[in-house]
């Protein structure tokens, strides 16, 4: 029986990742908000990986703290191990990486979103959009309640129509277990929204107590810990080990000869898997060459004995996935507590969406996290950020936060998904950023806080503490560029231990710092004259003087970069009346619609001359 219960400004379906980011916005930014999901114990969850960031990834995080999120705090709160990846690498690589207490993740978001001021906390399955000339009215549960909104977030993740396959066997249902939304794909397509299927997977979890150690190497954490959120300076806890151990012939044997009986290879499983996290039947198969396969064995918490297998993600049946884990060394014994599984789920075309993650087709429609197509809980946190601090936007009557490629790693994530579109599960890579040296981790800060103070997601405290340490660290970057360091012993000492030349006259010291077996925090001995600053400034100083040269190149190209993206494409604009565009070009760029010229010329299938044919129309 359908009947009216209440009114709000936002909306948002599903609170996982993405939809958590959305609601706490939308709410933060002063409009009354409610996030509906299927079960108020899956708030926040981990169905695949325990853990945030990684490669690109822990870009990502950092970004969304700064500009006001809330998954860079969270996971500060509830990690139990740390690590930067890529240090011997250089900086704009490095990515921070930590493994989470599952449980405990899911417990403190979930009560971030009860305390939070204008946010209701709702458990239903929300079957029905309620659209009026093409403009999103609310919502309709699944026991007929009835709620207004001005704009809707969707953030179903692997839900919509979710189906689960483990060998032979298949059946309707959510990630861990949790019931599918059913109902909803009929209620997209019906109102114009295309849905196409995709598929993702998880490794099976074991049981601790069956698992041999000692056959395995054993992975610490970072001694010195970096926090993901700008607002935490010093984290300690005790953390937990991880494991590496290794697939074998035995394990890839007991694979080929079940290969009949994988929904995958079989054919049962007709959708589009992701590329970069492949199942480890799809990674036999693909690298048939590779005798082994690295697998971590990681913890799940501080308060259970079930680990992660990460690299064992698969689709065959139970009994074949116990034999091949029991190949592994140190895994002879395991014991399962839930099996291996891949699930396919219904997602949009996100070449759909406007870059604010609005619908084209309907108004006040947003979308964000896997439901566009991507993978990873930090892409669908990103996403939900965005989506729903522009559905607030929306409703109060002003212009999206549009993030572009050179501003963030979520202008790239974005960008790639609406300008580009994907045919398989989206993942975020340093090597999709064109200007990754501008877009490090440690000047995430830097990039977008101003713009989270400017919506209104950053306080005035943490705001003026953010310019008191740029300020701070400007001063001691010009400080340095002007001191003169005197030949000593001292410092010849400081030269001949890292391995550099030695020297007999003044030197600059940024010189100094710029050589390459040096850097800042070596030449403290003998710089007298510095100030005290925190690691997170020594480290920005250090490297703003020791790649100058390279930022300022990449500085110029991201200006030319902006005047492409700065050249504003009317929406009313007809394609018909620009002469000399091919067919094929009108055909993308009327299907697209891009918003600038820059994005224009990112769309598969428009060339140069296009783009320069669209300018002359555009000028004259």
């Amino acid at each position: 029986m359908e009947y009216k219960a209440k009114d709000y400004d936002v909306i948002v379906i599903g609170a996982g990742h993405a939809g958590c980011e959305a609601a706490l916005a939308s709410a933060r930014l002063g409009l009354k908000t409610c996030v509906f999901t299927i079960n108020a114990d899956s708030i926040a969850n981990m169905p695949c990986n325990p853990s945030i960031g990684g490669t690109s990834k822990g870009h990502l995080v950092k970004e969304i703290d700064a500009l006001g999120g809330e998954m860079g705090k969270n996971i500060d709160k509830t990690f139990i191990q740390s690590k930067m990846l890529n240090k011997s690498k250089g900086p704009a690589v490095y990515s921070l990486r930590a493994q989470a207490d599952r449980k405990k993740y899911h417990i403190e978001m979930k009560h971030t979103l009860e305390l939070q001021e204008n946010l209701d906390v709702k458990q239903a399955e929300i079957v029905e959009y309620i659209v009026e000339n093409n403009e999103v009215k609310g919502v309709k549960t699944h026991i007929g309640a009835v709620y207004g909104a001005k704009a809707v977030v969707l953030c179903s993740g692997t839900y919509l129509k979710g189906k689960i396959h483990i060998g032979e066997v298949h059946y309707e249902s959510g990630p861990d277990g949790i019931f599918p939304a059913r109902y909803l794909t009929d209620s997209l397509n019906k109102i114009g929204i295309k849905t196409r299927r995709f598929k993702t997977g998880t490794p099976a979890r074991v049981n601790r107590r069956s698992i041999d150690f000692s056959k395995m190497e054993i992975q610490n954490g970072d001694e010195e810990i970096v926090p993901f959120s700008f607002e935490n300076s010093e984290l300690h806890i005790k953390q937990q080990p991880c494991y590496l151990t290794y697939t074998n012939e035995n394990t890839h044997k007991i694979i080929r000869e079940n290969l009949h009986r994988s929904p995958l290879y079989a054919g049962i499983i007709k959708a589009t898997g992701p590329r970069y996290c492949p199942s480890i039947e799809d990674k036999v198969v693909r690298f048939a060459d590779k005798e082994r396969h690295q697998i971590f064995i990681e913890p799940m918490g501080e308060n259970t004995e079930e680990m992660y297998v990460q690299g064992m993600s698969s689709s065959l049946p139970e009994e074949v996935q116990i034999a091949m884990y029991r190949t592994i060394a140190g895994l002879e014994n395991v014991e399962f507590t839930r099996p291996a599984y891949a699930i396919e789920y219904d997602c949009i075309d996100s070449t759909d969406l406007k870059l604010s993650l609005e619908s084209k087709i309907i108004k006040g429609m947003f979308f964000a996290g896997q439901v566009n197509g991507s993978s990873g809980y930090e892409e669908a946190a990103a996403q939900g950020l965005i989506a729903g601090i522009n559905a607030a936007r929306f409703v109060k009557g002003e212009e999206p936060l549009i993030l572009d490629r050179s501003d963030a790693y979520i202008g790239v994530l974005i960008d790639d998904l609406v300008t580009k579109g994907t045919n398989e599960p989206y993942r975020m890579m340093t090597s999709r950023a064109e200007y990754r040296l501008m877009l490090r981790q440690d000047n995430s800060d830097a990039r977008l806080t101003p713009i989270g103070y400017k919506i209104g997601l950053i306080s005035e405290e943490r705001y003026h503490k953010f310019l008191k340490k740029y300020e701070d660290i400007n001063n001691e970057i010009e400080r340095v560029k002007n001191t003169n360091i005197k030949p000593s012993e001292k410092l010849n000492e400081i030269l001949k231990d890292a391995g550099t030349t030695e020297v007999t006259t003044g030197y600059k010291l940024v010189d100094l710092i710029r050589r390459t077996e040096l850097n800042y925090d070596m030449l403290a001995p003998v710089d007298t004259e510095r100030p005290v600053l925190s690691k997170e400034e020594r480290e920005e100083v250090n490297i703003q003087l020791k790649y100058e040269g390279y930022i300022k190149l990449q500085l110029e190209q991201i200006e030319e970069f902006k005047k492409l993206e700065q050249k504003k494409i009317p929406s009313d604009i007809n394609y018909e009346d620009v002469k000399g565009i091919r067919i094929e070009a009108r055909q993308k760029l009327e299907k697209y619609k891009p918003e600038s010229i820059g994005q224009a010329s990112r769309i598969s299938g428009i060339s140069p001359a296009d783009i320069n044919v669209l300018l002359i129309y555009l000028n004259s």
